[in-house]
């Protein structure tokens, strides 16, 4: 196998990878931003990223008595499907959005995160559908296209994502979600250097939430700088949940080198 072949492979297995380090950082990398807030919705004392498995439990059981109450509300719905999906409730998470979705048909906030539902059950071709459809040439919503562009990413296809990205970016510069985004799909394609790149940028920005943050932390400490990632991390979460998400990244990498373990593994399948 060729060079180039092999490199389109490491991705595909590391896009695995990445996605089980995120659920060790708080799922900071591979979930929804959960960030509506409404009067409607139960108040929480920390955000959905900094929660753990059992806190996680108690706001899916508050949130979803609200969204039971009102299954029209948008944001209650959205914030429902949110914690489902941090809960690893995938299938639960989608069938909330189908809902919302069909009460509200023209809100482009909901038509993104029901693509992202969608493609959070493995259903790609269904969640650029969903998306397309809503997007207006004439007046491009950059949330329709970061969105679109994260399919694409996990699909696979990261050339088509970026330019998602950057037509994201021109109609609204300096988002920290859109950079978040690129740079975590450089991180899919194994360029740590550039992924921290967008990822510090987004850092700097005004509105910089938890995932964004978490996210810097994990290409960090992909990079094996352990201590400068539990300082990241530890910008917003109790000293323990830092330190139990970098060694969580530490025990994922330590098993002498497990980068190179990948592309030893295949090399040795394609022999």
């Amino acid at each position: 196998m060729s060079a180039t072949q092999t490199r389109s492979i490491f991705p595909r297995r590391l896009l695995g990878a990445v996605c089980i380090a995120a659920l060790g950082l708080s799922l900071a990398g591979c979930a929804s931003k959960g960030q509506l807030t409404t009067g409607s919705i139960p108040s929480m004392n920390k955000p959905l990223e900094a929660m753990n498995a059992s806190e996680l439990h108690f706001a899916a059981e508050s949130i979803g008595r609200a969204y039971d109450r009102n299954p029209k509300d948008a944001a209650v719905g959205m914030k429902y499907a949110s914690v489902l999906n941090m809960g690893g409730r995938s299938e639960q998470a989608l069938a909330v959005m189908q809902q919302v979705a069909i009460h509200n048909p023209t809100d482009r906030a909901v038509l993104a995160a029901y693509g992202k539902a969608l493609a959070g059950a493995g259903q790609f071709d269904k969640a650029l559908d969903a998306i397309q459809r809503s997007q207006t040439p004439d007046r491009p919503d950059w949330q329709l296209l970061s969105a679109e562009g994260a399919i694409h990413d996990q699909m696979g296809d990261p050339a088509t994502a970026r330019q998602r990205y950057r037509k994201a970016l021109d109609i609204q510069p300096n988002e920290p979600s859109i950079l978040s985004n690129l740079g975590m799909s450089y991180v899919l394609q194994g360029d740590l250097r550039t992924a921290e790149t967008y990822l510090a940028s987004a850092v700097r920005q005004p509105g910089a939430d938890s995932r964004v943050r978490q996210n810097l932390a994990l290409v960090v400490g992909l990079q094996g700088r352990f201590q400068e990632a539990e300082k990241i991390a530890g910008a917003e979460l109790s000293p323990q949940q830092a330190s139990a998400n970098v060694t969580y990244l530490r025990a994922m990498l330590s098993q002498q080198n497990a980068w190179n373990k990948l592309k030893d593994s295949d090399k040795k399948n394609t022999n």
